[in-house]
């Protein structure tokens, strides 16, 4: 079976982190990485810490983390998909597998496969089909493209649950694009419905309406679920809901609800709120009063005290 020698993120965050906690001993023995938070001054010590913390070579420039590596992965957000893929084609060498597992449009994905490909890399469309937590490595995951049944023993040898999809790039991200119109639909739904409900003091009601309606989908743990999404993950589902929408768009559709979705997910992750719970009824009063505190700053009177 093949072997992946030397490894190298772009991009360090809770995916490639999950990876190498999935991977344990079983890690090739050479892991470097780069993220671009180590080039902001207030960033860097924590991405630093990070990088000890997993073991990994951290660097401070894509050109040194990718260089001799025999697989990269580009783990970066949905928005920043195709600068790491131009920035990678630069340095890439031939030879090189690009295992592209970004949340981006299928269109996105083509243009980075075109521009490594060119450089003499080997594109890989990675499509991740779940949250990378509790699953790690073991994470379901779409590979396609002219390179994936080439690139599919690699995965094996790392332990990770692949399954090749016929087709040319694009495929695998259609399906992780299209179908989060469903899943983050759902958190935005979640958010919009049940916030509501709780504010008109009706959520009781309506909960157990939902769960008449929808038996076994256990409304009142999953409400808490996806609200926990939202605020820990919201700014980058928001960036990846704006990739399905475009991907909608592209496609000839009406894009309102991914457009809508985009909405709900940015603005419950930008409150950067703490979620130590899944408990529905606390998240739901502490994002109802983080917003109320919102409102409360957009609606105050301008006097000559708020003018600079």
């Amino acid at each position: 079976m093949a072997k992946v020698s030397r490894l190298a993120f772009i991009g360090f965050g809770e995916a490639a982190k999950a990876f190498l906690t999935g991977w344990a001993d079983a890690a090739p023995p050479v892991i470097t990485a780069y993220d671009q938070k180590t080039n902001h001054l207030s960033l860097r010590k924590d991405k630093l810490h990070d990088y000890i913390q997993q073991n990994v070579e951290g660097c401070f420039n894509l050109h040194e983390a990718i260089d001799s590596a025999k697989v990269i992965f580009s783990l970066v957000t949905a928005d920043q998909a195709y600068e790491a893929a131009s920035a990678a084609a630069k340095h890439i060498k031939a030879g090189q597998f690009y295992f592209d597992c970004n949340s981006c449009s299928p269109d996105t994905k083509r243009k980075n496969a075109k521009l490594i490909n060119a450089a003499g890399g080997l594109y890989v469309d990675v499509a991740v089909m779940s949250p990378v937590y509790p699953k790690l490595h073991r994470s379901p995951l779409l590979i396609c493209g002219s390179h994936a049944e080439q690139a599919k023993p690699l995965f094996d040898s790392l332990g990770m649950n692949t399954q090749l999809i016929e087709g040319e790039i694009g495929v695998a991200s259609s399906i992780k694009m299209i179908r989060s119109v469903m899943v983050k639909g759902l958190e935005a739904l979640t958010a919009e419905c049940l916030l509501a409900a709780r504010k008109a003091q009706v959520d009781s009601r309506i909960l157990a309406s939902l769960d008449t309606s929808y038996p076994e989908f256990n409304w009142y743990e999953k409400a808490g679920y996806n609200l926990e999404r939202m605020m820990l993950h919201g700014v980058r589902r928001a960036a990846e809901m704006r990739e399905v929408a475009l991907t909608v768009e592209q496609l000839g559709l009406n894009n309102g609800m991914a457009k809508a979705t985009t909405d709900w997910q940015q603005q419950i992750g930008d409150m950067a709120l703490n979620a130590e719970s899944e408990d529905f009824a606390e998240l739901a009063d502490a994002l109802l009063n983080a917003l109320e505190a919102q409102q409360t700053i957009t609606a105050a009177p301008i006097t000559d005290k708020n003018i600079y």
